[in-house]
This record gives structure tokens, sequence and C-alpha cells, in this order.
């Protein structure tokens, strides 16, 4: 346990007692993006998993039935065992972790911040995966932004937890391209997977017994991914047509991208692109409705939404939205929405 009044900026000293075969480590993850990891420890088969640490079940879905975290069926898969208190920095939990006797506790996608008990139990530091290249995007949606920013690579950063978000010494980083075709959806599961490479390597330092070089990050290049909230969704129309695509591709599944129609009644865009030419036209103006969705003008160029969802209504093709409701060119999509005050 940690000396009272001492907190720790960043980890200088881990104990280390020179080779170890084996490392026990824990895992606290909650996302997807922990899946990888988890599986790359238990299937190499070299250290003990000790236990998984995740998020309670919360309401979810039409019927808010109680949903579990997306590691959750994975870690009861492996028969590991299970953690999930609300609060990860309180005292019952706080004992449990360190009944575990972890070498090493692996951080990623978790979404609670470990506090310096937390912290001061493992042997050999506290780890986590992060995906973006630090001290680029810090915080809790890093690929979300990336995407959103139109960035043509990210990456995957492993460093060490301290008491600041994501401001620990670097470990491991490796760049990741993005393809313009890339959503959140497809370039998730890349970063994944390399993070589940990247730890492989820094825990091969530490089975090695050697003190792994630690990088501190410039301070001067951080920037910030804040956590997407509903109204990031909102299509600003004013925006030009690139922007508006990217952020869809951020922000697709969620919070997706919305917008309204003239008489204010919601409409979810599920699937868009950018359209070519370019327009006079105010932004948010219909400028077709034709077989090939609706074309609406953006600050700069065009839009065309290709799939979307009517207020109460259910996903459909724009023309199949079209053929149910008279939609004519000239009006404008994108008043007041009901989700920005």
């Amino acid at each position: 346990m940690p000396i009272p009044g001492v907190v720790f900026d960043r980890v200088e000293n881990p104990v280390y007692h020179g080779p170890m075969s084996r490392l026990k480590i824990v895992l606290l993850g909650s996302g997807e993006l922990a899946c990888p990891l988890l599986e790359a420890v238990v299937l190499e088969g070299r250290d003990e998993l000790a236990g998984v640490i995740t998020q309670p079940d919360r309401p979810g879905g039409r019927g808010l039935g109680a949903k579990a975290c997306a590691i959750k069926p994975l870690a009861r898969h492996y028969h590991l065992s299970i953690l999930d208190p609300m609060n990860v920095n309180d005292e019952a939990s706080v004992a449990l972790v360190a009944a575990l006797d972890p070498d090493v506790l692996v951080v990623a996608s978790y979404g609670q911040f470990l506090g310096a008990d937390l912290l001061a139990i493992p042997r050999l530091g506290t780890l986590n995966v992060h995906p973006s290249m630090l001290p680029k995007y810090r915080g809790a949606s890093p690929i979300q932004w990336a995407l959103a920013n139109g960035d043509a690579q990210t990456g995957v950063s492993v460093l060490y937890v301290t008491p600041r978000m994501d401001a620990g010494d670097l470990l491991a980083q490796e760049a990741v391209a993005i393809d313009p075709a890339d959503t959140y959806l497809s370039l998730a599961p890349r970063l994944a997977q390399k993070g589940a490479e990247l730890l492989q390597g820094v825990l091969s330092v530490l089975h090695s017994g050697e003190k792994p070089t630690a990088i501190p990050q410039d301070e001067s290049k951080v920037t910030f991914a804040h956590k997407l909230k509903k109204e990031d969704g909102r299509i600003v129309w004013e925006s030009s047509a690139d922007t508006i695509v990217n952020r869809w591709r951020g922000f697709h599944p969620w919070p997706g991208a919305y917008t309204t129609l003239p008489d204010g009644t919601l409409l979810k865009v599920h699937e868009l692109k950018r359209e070519e030419g370019q327009t006079d036209e105010p932004p948010g103006t219909v400028l077709r409705c034709d077989k090939g969705g609706l074309c609406v003008a953006a600050g700069v160029g065009v839009v065309r939404l290709l799939s979307v969802q009517p207020e109460g209504g259910k996903v459909m093709t724009s023309d199949a939205f079209i053929c149910g409701r008279y939609l004519g060119r000239g009006e404008r999509l994108g008043g007041a929405s009901p989700f920005v005050k």
C-alpha cells in the first residue's frame, strides 16, 4: 500500500526481482479494445491472468435490461475470475485486487480512474493500452476523434498509469494508417489487435527482469479527445462536406449522425458520403431527391444521404424515405435540434 501523503507522478521505481518465468496479471477493461488483450494473454499461455475487473452491468437496449460490458462474456468463456465494482477505488475493491497479488495491472478501455491505493499494488507497475499516438488524443474517445478530424494515421501506445490521465511515460508505441474508407467499426478492431501485440512485447521485457525504457511524453504536444456526447452527432451543415463525412466516420454507431426535417422532426443518418460537385445554395438545402439518395448542400461541397431513419421509424434507404414522404428541392434540413439546447 502507498506511503501516507505520498503521490507518485510517475512510476519511477517498480520492484524488480530478476527474470520471471510467469507474470501474474490483472486486467481492467470494459470495452472491445480490451478483448484482444485478454485473449492474447490467455492463448499465449506464458502468464497467469489472475482476474478481470470490469464495469457492472447497466441498463441498455430497447428494453433497458441489464447489459454486460463487452469483455465480460469473453472472461466467462475462459472461466476467469471477474470483479465488477461500482467504484474500483473503494476500500473493499482495493482489498480484493490486493488479494489477487498481481505483478502487473493492465488497463484498457476500462472507464474508471485508478487511485493511488490501486496503483501501489502491482510490483511491476500498472500499464495502460491507449489507442492513439500519445500525447495526441489523451482522453476517452481517441479513435473517434482521429477519424472525425480526418487524420491520415493514428496508433497505439503502451504507457505507465499515473494519477494524471494518460500522462504516464511511454513504453511502446506504433503508428497505424487510417484508410479513407475507415469508420470506427473498422478501425477500432485493428487498433485493438495492435495493442495486444505491443502489450506482449512490453510483458516480454518485464519477464527479462530488466527495467523497460520509459520515455516521458512531450507536454507541449498534448491534445485531448473528450468523451462523446449525443450532441456531437448533430450534422452542422455549415461545415464542409469532408468535415461532415469525417465526423460520421468517427461517430458511427454512437452518437451517430442526425439532422432535422423542415417540420423539426428528427432524422437519423446511418450512411452518407461526399458527392462530387459544388453549390451556391445555403447549407442544409436539399439539392436533389432521386433514386441515388438525398443530396444536401454543405458549407463547402455536397453530401449525399444514403441510409436514414425518420423519428419513430425504421432504418431505410433514402430513396425509400423519399417515396414515403414529400421532401422537395430547396427545402432546408438542420433546424433546431431536439438534443441541443
